[in-house]
């Protein structure tokens, strides 16, 4: 079979050889001791498979030196070689346990099949002691047998690892083969008590039972794990007492301990670690069940229930160690619900990320941001918190148990399997760094020449690739980590009792009534109507609606909450997204139960677009959209319209709608001010009128540029969410008749665009404050405006032109028209005392209208200190001294006040009265229209839509009558100011 006898170096290189010279002399030697059955270019090739070629050369040489005639035989057996190979290649203690144990070999011989736990246990039993048979009191007395031991867990090893490492898809059995090294462990453990038995006189006095926790409590062991146990003693008659009984079994753990642990010419097994006892390091080796059952009872903290999560019986005594397992169970599926229990694990996770040393801290695959631990640690809180209701949940593995968990739908698919994939992808790194020197670590390699080794453990050619790959899974699993331990909704089932989880029948109607609901039969209704089913919507609905109904009762309105979440869900039954954004973007559920308690005004929202509760998922609530961003969206829409003007309205009024729903829902939640809230709506008027423009137009465009001037709470960037669109619209001088009767009719059709049915809330453009009111035109030509402010205006036209601003349409136009008049609206005098007399006149009108109509006391605009007397003693004073000071020329009335105050034309403390007033009497409004969904300008009647309106504004529950007297005092204090500022009273 040999076609030469000498391998060039190059080649050699070429093939992935570091040390081409020394293999090439290697090879040269196997050639020359095997010249009938060797072919190098073959082995060659199947050396240059490995992950490191080196490596396993240097193992295949030096087993060709200690057994040449056993690898003769490999050497023609293709099958085999290649297994031998793969393993020298990619594990240097598996490579050096071969050449010391050539026979080991024959292990491999036959490719390993997954021993079941019974065929192991009796294959270590064959290998320590002979022929026997297995029994939980075996004694093995013989001082080699523990030499023995080591050996045969390093001939599994070697099977377990040929199998995992010869495996093309390694990350599709990493779990069974974590399975099959615990079931190692147990036979191992079993064989190490069998051993300390015949060291520990009086060992039949005493019951010991092994409880296996952590990885090896679960059956997803590691190559190098340390093997976290518990053990549980009981005297085995009554005529021992339980001190000699623990002493006993205190003595057979030490052996035990021992036996795996210690070095000899064997080798070693692993460390076994019972830190996770009671009293940890401190406290005795060993307890009774009894004193166990008093410690977990009375002294143990969350975390060592969690730690109990994983446990199961192991060795010796397996009754007495699954009566500990039935003991504390019950208190671990409890532990989910204890006070603070997700802020301690979140403290914890966060310890142990920080106690990474800083030069490891880029490198842990276990234990660093997005590692192992994270999979885990996220698996389990969902368990336990979830798990003390549903008992579907409450297996031990981590993949087994994430599986349960997107089944049940705790977790979503998606988020599932690359939670899946990426723990899988980690153990098989973390798998392979332990395998390669037999030692305990969890560190991505630094080396270039392991970090490479590793690569092609992974399939990859390039340990950079392989270094990108980690880290890229390390951040989604850490995005997913920290959306399920920092999830409100964790959070706050976490904090419910088991008895709330449940909601059962016979205390959910008490339960409910307590929370606030007015109508709990109804609530059960709702609650059924969500809850009941087998399909997964209904498994979602089943998780939220115990948190959900929490939040609900924080807001004013709980029955009102739950039945528009009711009607929202069934509306979005079928859109995959709302559940999913429910379960796991947890601020969405608590910020839409919010919402939902509180606003009839975006419950309609909701109810007229549903799909517009996907901005509660993000940050997109915080602040409004500029105009400059409303106008770009809108312009784009009409664009794709251009030649369908319904669809094209449809489309800018839905967008509005969206927008009206990011403004209120900020509002409700707090994210946005007053401010925030004035401008928003009224860049969102502007955005609006201005694409109803472009759509009225049609698609040949404008025939002559017109000008909207916005004007009131518009113009002045004040709109509430009831206001109108005042507005007055304008045409160039060069307008024919014709072209001015087209511009009519446009404003007459954008008018009826936003203000006829819709998909939102019609948008009413009031045009009344132009020349002449309802009389004058719609529209005018900048001549005509000019002349008629110049010759026929009003004082009151004056105090209306303060708040008019660009609006819409042609800004150069609106701009013209409002510098050709700033003579009328800042008075370079400012105005007459007749002037002021008529606008005082005025006033009284409207005082005397108020007062026919009752309830002054009660109307936030038209009342005493109500928002109407403030913003007509800010604008008489910019009428007096606007012409004199061009910085009070501002439409807005907050704006103006401010530049009063500066200017000194108000004293500070006069400016705050009216500014506090204002602000609470606009606030006060706008929070009315929020939860009743109608507008008015009278303050609630109704206790429930008061105490509603209080909570809006930061108070407690119960707290109502405190807002209605800080709103007394604040219109009383207004009122004096105005009194004397205005009305020139008590001067």
């Amino acid at each position: 079979m040999s076609g030469r006898t000498s391998t060039a170096v190059g080649d050699l290189a070429r093939r992935g050889f570091s040390d081409a010279s020394r293999a090439q002399q290697m090879v040269d030697a196997i050639v020359a001791r095997h010249p009938a059955c060797t072919d190098p270019d073959g082995l060659l090739d199947i050396l240059a498979g490995a992950a490191d070629p080196d490596l396993a050369l240097q193992g295949i040489s030096a087993l060709d030196e200690s057994a040449t005639d056993l690898a003769g035989e490999i050497f023609i057996d293709e099958d085999w070689l290649v297994r031998l190979v793969t393993v020298l290649g990619g594990s240097q203690a598996l490579n050096q346990f071969v050449r010391a144990h050539p026979g080991a070999t024959q292990v491999i011989r036959t490719p390993p099949r997954r021993l079941k736990a019974a065929d192991l246990r009796a294959a270590m039993l064959e290998a320590v002691v002979g022929a026997g048979s297995w029994a939980d009191d075996l004694i093995v007395d013989d001082p080699a047998a523990p030499d023995r031991l080591r050996l045969a867990n390093k001939y599994q090893l070697l099977r377990i690892a040929t199998r995992d490492l010869c495996h093309p898809r390694p990350v599709e059995i990493v779990d069974d083969v974590a399975g099959e090294l615990a079931d190692l462990a147990d036979a191992v453990m079993g064989l190490a008590l069998a051993c300390a038995r015949s060291q520990v006189p009086g060992q039949e006095k005493t019951r010991l039972g092994v409880v296996g926790l952590g990885k090896c409590g679960a059956r997803e062991l590691n190559y190098l794990s340390d093997i976290d146990v518990l053990y549980v003693a009981e005297p085995a008659d009554d005529q021992l007492g339980v001190e000699d009984a623990m002493q006993i079994g205190t003595k057979l753990a030490a052996a035990m301990t021992r036996v795996c642990s210690a070095h000899s010419g064997a080798g070693t097994i692993w460390q076994v670690d019972a830190a996770l006892r009671p009293d940890g390091n401190a406290g005795p080796l060993v307890r009774t069940l009894a004193s166990h059952r008093f410690y977990y009872e009375k002294w143990a903290k969350n975390w060592e229930f969690q730690a109990m999560l994983k446990a199961r019986p192991m060795a010796g005594d397996l009754q007495l160690a699954q009566d500990f397992v039935d003991m504390v169970s019950p208190m671990v599926w409890q532990v989910g619900g204890q006070p603070n229990y997700m802020t301690e694990t979140q403290a914890m996770r966060q310890r142990v990320v920080n106690l990474i040393p800083a030069r490891e801290r880029d490198r842990e695959i276990k234990l660093g941001a997005g590692g192992l631990r994270d999979v885990e640690f996220s698996v389990q809180v969902l368990q336990l918190v979830h798990g003390r209701a549903d008992e579907r949940l409450r297996t031990t593995a981590t993949l087994p148990s994430l599986a349960r968990l997107v089944e049940h739908g705790y977790i979503g698919r998606a988020d599932g399997t690359n939670l899946d994939e990426s723990y899988r992808f980690m153990r098989v790194l973390e798998h392979r760094e332990q395998l390669f020197r037999l030692r305990r670590t969890h560190l991505m390699p630094d080396d270039p020449t392991d970090l490479r080794r590793l690569a092609r453990q992974m399939g990859l050619d390039d340990g950079e690739k392989l270094w990108d790959l980690w880290r890229h899974v390390a951040r989604h699993v850490k995005r997913l980590q920290q959306r399920v331990f920092y999830s409100p909704l964790l959070e706050a089932v976490s904090k419910l009792s088991s008895d709330e989880l449940k909601l059962s029948p016979e205390a959910a109607s008490d339960r409910l009534r307590a929370l606030g609901f007015s109508d709990p039969r109804a609530a059960l209704r709702h609650i059924e109507a969500l809850t009941t089913g087998l399909n997964r919507t209904a498994e979602i609905q089943r998780q939220l609606m115990p948190a959900m109904l929490g939040w609900f009762s924080d807001g004013p309105n709980p029955d009102l909450g739950l039945l528009s979440f009711r009607r929202l869900s069934e509306e979005m039954s079928s859109t995959s997204w709302y559940m999913r954004a429910l379960r796991d973007e947890g601020w969405m559920a608590e910020r839409l139960a919010k919402i939902l308690s509180t606003s009839r005004y975006i419950s309609d929202l909701l109810r007229r677009d549903p799909a517009v509760a996907q901005l509660l998922v993000s940050d997109e609530i915080s602040k409004p959209r500029s105009r400059e961003d409303l106008n770009d969206s809108m312009l784009k829409i009409v664009e794709r319209h251009s030649e369908s003007p319904e669809p094209a309205i449809n489309a800018v009024r839905s967008l509005r709608l969206r927008e009206l729903f990011r403004l209120a829902a900020g509002d409700v939640l707090g994210t946005m001010e007053l401010a925030d809230v004035g401008r928003g709506l009224s860049d969102l008027t502007g955005a609006s009128v201005d694409a109803a423009l472009r759509i009225a137009m049609g698609a040949d465009g404008p025939r002559v540029p017109i000008g909207i001037v916005a004007m009131g709470s518009w113009g002045g960037g004040e709109m509430g969410y009831s206001s109108d669109g005042d507005a007055m619209f304008v045409v160039g001088d060069e307008c024919e008749p014709d072209d001015l009767a087209w511009a009519e009719k446009v404003i007459a059709r954008m008018r009826a665009l936003l203000w006829g049915p819709g998909p939102e809330p019609a948008l009413v453009i009031d045009a009344d404050l132009r020349p002449d009111g309802r009389n004058g035109p719609m529209v005018r030509r900048l001549g005509s405006y000019l002349s008629y402010y110049r010759r026929w205006s009003d004082t009151w036209e004056s105090q209306a032109l303060l708040r008019a601003s660009f609006g819409a349409g042609d800004r150069e136009l609106v701009d013209r028209l409002l510098e050709g008049i700033t003579f009328r609206r800042y008075p370079a005098d400012g105005i007459n005392p007749t002037q002021v007399a008529a606008i005082r006149q005025l006033k009284g009108r409207m005082e005397r209208e108020r007062t026919r109509r009752g309830a002054a006391t009660e109307n936030l605009k038209l009342g005493p200190g109500g928002l109407s007397d403030i913003e007509w003693t800010v604008q008489l004073l910019q009428l007096q001294h606007a012409g004199q000071m061009p910085k009070l020329r501002v439409p807005g009335t907050q704006d103006a006040l401010e530049v009063a105050r500066k200017t000194m034309l108000i004293s500070d403390t006069d400016a705050e009265a009216l500014s506090v007033a204002w602000q609470l009497a606009s606030q006060l409004r706008n929070k009315a229209m929020l939860v009743r969904g109608r507008p008015s300008d009278l303050l609630p009647s109704d206790p429930r839509e008061t105490a509603s309106v209080a909570t809006l504004l930061g108070y407690e529950h119960a707290q109502a009558s405190q807002l209605m007297d800080a709103w007394a005092k604040a219109a009383r204090h207004a009122s004096q100011v105005v009194g004397r500022l205005f009305w020139g009273l008590n001067r």
